[in-house]
């Protein structure tokens, strides 16, 4: 079992910039992916990003790719997401989820989820 906690989010400014945080707890965090999805009402959950247990692999949704940037460190078991040039679109829940697979898609789905962290970027 992995608990997750994430936090950082916050009100910002267009072209501002956040660092979300995910502190997890558990058992065998450095041999899972990990992922930051974000949500807004009405819309589907939509990966943002994602990284491998040994950070070899990245993923980015092409809307945050270039301003966003996911990283690990296993031995504090975190997970980041530094957003920067944030625009009123990046505005939604963000949610750190983890699976112990491999595979960095959505395919095995991701198991555990945070409570998940506002982030409001104003215009």
């Amino acid at each position: 079992q992995v608990q997750l906690v994430e936090s950082g989010g916050g009100l910002v400014q267009a072209g501002g910039s956040l660092r979300l945080s995910c502190a997890a707890s558990g058992r065998s965090f450095s041999t899972y992916a990990m992922g930051w999805f974000r949500q807004t009402p009405g819309k589907e959950r939509e990966l943002a990003a994602a990284i491998s247990w040994n950070s070899a692999n990245t993923y980015y949704a092409d809307s945050v790719k270039g301003r966003f940037t996911i990283s690990r460190d296993n031995a504090k078991n975190t997970v980041y997401l530094q957003m920067n040039s944030l625009k009123s679109q990046d505005t939604a829940v963000y949610y750190c989820a983890a699976k112990d697979y491999t595979s960095i898609s959505l395919y095995p789905p991701y198991n555990y989820w945070g409570q998940g962290t506002q982030v409001t970027v104003s215009s």
